[in-house]
């Protein structure tokens, strides 16, 4: 095992081996996000499924921009100072939906700490514009934290969208370097706050591979439960660069696969769990797990 701070990387075992794709409905679903302008967490957070979801033309759309006011030592995004809220965001996107013939859309956004209402605006004009053009398609949202504030939180579910998704991201013991600018009881709060507030279904995720332990996980996982969560994702964290944080360690394919059945066992409705699972990575098959047992 390599230490989290080292400056030696470590090799890619075999599963972590993956096959870029390229294909004609590759290049439409780029050609139409570039058409409306439009950034996806796909290509901003550099993620390793993004020609395998492109090709089956599903794309997770980011909105608000594509700089964020955070820097988290895993993220991919670029940080810094993000330009003005573009108010014609919310309509393009849902026209990009439309476009692709999306049954089920992923809304995601950078954090914007800059802007007073964090950006809850934004998110429920662009639920809005989306049942207005295309009103069979359902919607899942992966916000930022809203720094907890519940009367944001009110703003965004009043657009009543079929999935809540924050993640936790890691245990709480690495936050102080993983997300210092977060706060895992904040996080967990507005998970709580969602099923409060009327949530029908609400997710998160974590990645692993940062530094945890298996019990810091576990315990995890049951304050997810404690507060209603539904679904949740885990993953492999993958270093984008050599500016973020290293790979402490490879979670086995077999690993993972426990984690899953823990996690059935405690009560989550649906659970991706395995190294390539993201956020958003088959994220309408997990609903309808969620709903079949529903």
């Amino acid at each position: 095992m390599v230490s989290p701070f080292s400056p030696f990387p470590m090799d890619k075992p075999t599963w972590l081996k993956k096959r870029i794709l390229a294909s004609a409905e590759i290049k439409e679903t780029e050609s139409v996000v570039a058409d409306f302008g439009l950034h996806t967490v796909c290509s901003s957070a550099l993620c390793p499924n993004r020609s395998e979801c492109f090709n089956r033309k599903v794309a997770t759309f980011l909105i608000l921009g594509n700089i964020c006011t955070r820097r988290c030592a895993f993220c991919g995004v670029a940080g810094g100072i993000p330009a003005a809220v573009d108010e014609s965001e919310p309509g393009r996107v849902a026209q990009a939906i439309t476009r692709l013939g999306l049954e089920y859309a992923v809304i995601t956004s950078v954090t914007r700490d800059d802007l007073p209402d964090r950006g809850a605006a934004v998110f429920a004009t662009t639920l809005a514009a989306i049942r207005r053009r295309t009103p069979h398609t359902r919607a899942e949202i992966l916000t930022p934290d809203f720094d907890g504030r519940r009367e944001l939180l009110k703003v965004v579910l009043a657009e009543k969208p079929l999935v809540f998704n924050h993640n936790l991201e890691t245990v709480p013991r690495l936050y102080p370097t993983v997300r210092p600018q977060a706060s895992y009881q904040t996080s967990l709060g507005l998970l709580r706050a969602a099923k409060e507030e009327g949530a029908a279904f609400t997710k998160s995720g974590l990645m692993l591979g940062l530094g945890e332990e298996k019990e810091e996980v576990l315990d995890a996982l049951s304050d997810l439960r404690s507060v209603g969560c539904d679904i949740l994702t885990l993953g492999q964290y993958l270093r984008p660069s050599e500016k973020n944080r290293p790979v402490a360690r490879y979670v086995t394919p077999e690993e993972f696969e426990d984690y899953k059945e823990i996690a059935e066992r405690l009560g989550f409705k649906a659970c991706a769990s395995g190294p390539f699972v993201r956020s958003s990575y088959f994220a309408a098959d997990l609903f309808k797990q969620t709903r079949a047992l529903r």
